[in-house]
């Protein structure tokens, strides 16, 4: 059970209603996980969600995101990441999924460290992105890369733009600087931090971020599906209670977990 402070047209059964998570990993994987596609499509139907989308840093999820959406009847959600597995900044592999339906391209995230931004590749990729009205991702870049991101975003008119991971190690955003980012982009807070065997980043850190940047500006998602973690649904749920706790109204966890996502997906 969660326990948590809410009223009583909030029910447990009903919390996730209407809800999206942007942020899970599924197999088949090259690392454990804990579910199938097809399973955390069917936990997350069963809970009312609206959708949820599937990341992985080894290859493209357009696909097997339509072949999940046929199976359980959940709109699910997939994209690339443009580590090494698909070239890098390859603007094939964006075109490719953007005509398979994927809605959401991260920049490098595990090969943050090995792949160069180079301006002609991005500007190109996205282009793409804003023909094909996706959603452009800062994957593990560094603040001053996703700053120079959000400038070329800015000049080329590319409006869906989601800053992962401002809070985690392998980000670092202070305040100021996430202050700045939300000027262009949605700050997205994957609960997956909090965890022991990952940041073990305090709730009351994210909280105080979002306080001090704004609900409006903030998206909430668990980065879940690691086999020695919960399951997505039930790290939502952990994070909302958690949020709730702090003092988050639910006007906010709404925001956060079901409109400011819907605005960047649909």
């Amino acid at each position: 059970m969660i326990s948590m402070n809410l009223s009583d047209e909030v029910k447990e059964s009903k919390l996730l209603d209407g809800f999206i998570d942007t942020h899970i990993h599924t197999s088949p994987d090259v690392k454990p996980r804990l579910l199938t596609d097809y399973e955390s499509a069917l936990e997350a139907k069963e809970r009312g969600m609206r959708t949820i989308v599937l990341k992985s840093h080894v290859e493209p999820t357009a696909g097997r995101a339509h072949l999940t959406s046929m199976m359980t009847g959940l709109p699910v959600i997939g994209g690339v990441t443009l580590n090494l597995n698909v070239g890098g900044l390859n603007p094939e592999t964006v075109r490719s999924t953007a005509l398979m339906g994927g809605k959401i391209v991260w920049l490098p995230t595990v090969h943050h460290q090995e792949i160069k931004l180079d301006t002609d590749a991005l500007e190109e990729i996205l282009h793409l992105v804003k023909d094909h009205s996706m959603v452009l991702a800062t994957g593990h870049l560094s603040p001053p890369e996703i700053f120079q991101v959000l400038d070329l975003c800015h000049s080329l008119q590319v409006e869906k733009v989601m800053v992962n991971h401002p809070l985690t190690r392998v980000v670092g955003a202070s305040l100021d600087e996430q202050r700045e980012m939300a000027r262009h982009a949605y700050l997205e807070h994957c609960w997956v931090a909090t965890m022991p065997r990952h940041d073990n980043l305090s709730p009351e850190v994210m909280f105080e971020a979002i306080r001090e940047v704004g609900a409006k500006h903030c998206i909430l998602a668990t980065d879940f599906g690691q086999a020695h973690n919960p399951s997505p649904v039930q790290g939502m749920q952990m994070m909302i209670a958690s949020m709730v706790k702090q003092g988050i109204s639910w006007e906010d966890i709404k925001l956060m977990c079901q409109d400011n996502p819907e605005k960047l997906l649909f």
